[in-house]
């Protein structure tokens, strides 16, 4: 038979299993990414991300799951702040932030309708979208490419921002075919910011991405501390209830 205080032990382990797992689930996996360590319980972060999006990705890319209302509640912006500095066209404030860009004008432009980026941050997590960020270069064509996504149809918007970075290539055989294979990129002409002000922008964006895809997770974790904190406490009463039906029987 398990003593009491074994039992107890291993009701508190489990409690304390259940409260791990989520961040041990969404450490896993994207092992080749390099971090992109977002943090979306920082406003101001989110705040520099949504205004890096809607000045260079909205124009392209909607964000129809997200309203300009309920992004003014939660990073903490008056209606007149988000007006005056994240609407540019003739929206209303309780709507949702989608652009003028039709399927066909996408296909058109660039061979592929620009995607909703609503649920980007759910579906390929934010070190997948930090490291696209950051890894866009210039082929010897003069197109734009990207060593996370290659032949990505996107072109490198921020480059000004970034700089124009080039290929590295590594020849190695596969059977007899002689094949290039990018190794790393290196900086062939300077943006407006320094490579790390542009990974630190790049970081705000995906953070905000990240939280449209989940906007509920800035309320979420804060309520999960009280869920965690009330199963301990029902752990711990239903021990004291076990250890007084019990008392009989030893």
């Amino acid at each position: 038979m398990i003593s009491l205080s074994r039992q107890f032990g291993l009701v508190a382990a489990l409690v304390m299993g259940l409260a791990l797992t989520p961040a041990a689930h969404a450490a896993g996996g994207g092992a080749k990414l390099v971090p992109s360590e977002v943090n979306v319980h920082d406003l101001a972060s989110l705040q520099s991300g949504a205004q890096l999006y809607v000045n260079y990705c909205i124009g392209c890319h909607s964000l129809n799951f997200m309203r300009y209302n309920r992004l003014a509640a939660d990073l903490e912006l008056s209606e007149e702040m988000v007006t005056n500095n994240l609407m540019f066209t003739d929206a209303k404030f309780g709507e949702p932030m989608t652009n003028a860009m039709t399927k066909e004008a996408g296909e058109l432009f660039f061979g592929k309708a620009p995607p909703d980026l609503s649920l980007i941050g759910r579906s390929r997590g934010a070190d997948w979208i930090y490291n696209y960020l950051i890894n866009f270069y210039q082929d010897e064509n003069g197109g734009w490419n990207n060593t996370i996504l290659e032949n990505a149809a996107m072109p490198h918007v921020l480059w000004q921002l970034q700089g124009i970075q080039v290929p590295v290539y590594e020849t190695h055989m596969e059977g007899e075919v002689e094949v290039q294979k990018v190794v790393s990129l290196e900086l062939a002409e300077p943006g407006l910011m320094s490579e790390e002000e542009y990974q630190s922008a790049m970081r705000d964006l995906t953070a905000f991405l990240d939280y449209v895809g989940e906007p509920i997770q800035l309320q979420r974790k804060k309520i999960g501390v009280w869920v965690m904190a009330f199963l301990a406490f029902f752990a711990f009463l239903a021990f004291l209830l076990k250890a007084e039906y019990w008392r009989d029987v030893h």
